[in-house]
């Protein structure tokens, strides 16, 4: 079990918060962490990591990492890191960029066969993509084995088709290597697919924990379905006026009466559902 206990006072843009959180995390599970920009996700992982000083205490299984007698230094906590940036070493191949973290060639060559990146292995990051770049990091995180992974949006600059590619070599090392792993993201079908268990923060408090389903759909009652999008645009069509919404990648055309019409604004964030039930899918 992994026992987290954090408060620190952040001071964002919006004015001083107080991330405060306790939670507990079984071994081996996926948990994805979402929830507003400034809500406190990047320092929650900053602190697990140790690169960020709090009043915390974390434990694992049976060794303290961090409470008020205790600090362990970075790199001694059993945590891999994949972040936004990559951070390789432009001067090493993708092979020596896994074997500065540890000279464990054997593990390398799995890693880099599991992400596909053997023909690879002697190119320098320069001439890589930002797929590939991406796949180095996660495999260069895990090359010590680590009880933790940390990924901070690590899919978020990477095209649809990629992104769902790497989303399955993630969740492939993660049961390969039987780590826990902590997860930044927004995006909920990427948290569905990988998390066993969503937490949501805001303004530094957890104000959601469960399973992806029970966290992330957003039915009600007897609706069959329910969609969060942005209003665009209203405009009207002879008698009747049409709303423009924006769903993910995805616009679409709904139907709305004369009195939703002064309900709504331009720019408002809008749930879309409906009752019926005989989806058609191409």
């Amino acid at each position: 079990m992994i026992n987290i206990k954090i408060n620190k006072t952040l001071h964002g843009a919006n004015g001083d918060m107080n991330l405060d959180v306790v939670f507990d995390i079984k071994e081996g599970d996926f948990v994805a962490l979402s929830g507003k920009s400034g809500s406190g996700k990047t320092t929650l992982l900053r602190i697990l990591a140790g690169l960020e000083e709090s009043n915390a205490v974390i434990s694992v299984g049976d060794t303290i990492w961090q409470d008020k007698n205790t600090n362990l230094a970075v790199q001694k906590r059993s945590i891999g890191f994949a972040f936004q940036d990559y951070a390789l070493f432009d001067n090493m191949t993708i092979e020596k960029n896994l074997l500065f973290v540890a000279n464990d060639k054997k593990l390398a060559e799995k890693l880099l066969n599991i992400t596909e990146l053997t023909e690879l292995k002697e190119r320098y990051p320069s001439r890589l993509s930002g797929g590939q770049k991406q796949r180095v990091s996660i495999a260069r995180a895990l090359m010590k084995r680590p009880k933790i992974l940390l990924l901070d949006e690590p899919l978020s600059a990477l095209d649809s088709t990629m992104r769902t590619k790497l989303q399955s070599e993630i969740l492939t090392l993660h049961k390969e290597f039987q780590t826990t792993t902590i997860m930044v993201s927004h995006d909920p079908s990427e948290m569905y697919r990988l998390a066993n268990r969503v937490i949501i923060l805001e303004n530094g408090k957890i104000i959601n924990d469960g399973s992806p389903k029970k966290v992330l759909l957003k039915t009600k009652g007897s609706q069959k379905f329910s969609f969060e999008g942005e209003l665009l645009e209203i405009k009207k069509v002879d008698v009747i006026f049409i709303a423009i919404v924006a769903i993910g990648q995805q616009l679409v055309e709904i139907v709305i009466s004369q009195d939703e019409v002064k309900n709504l604004q331009v720019g408002d964030r809008v749930n879309v559902s409906t009752k019926a039930f005989h989806p058609i899918i191409n």
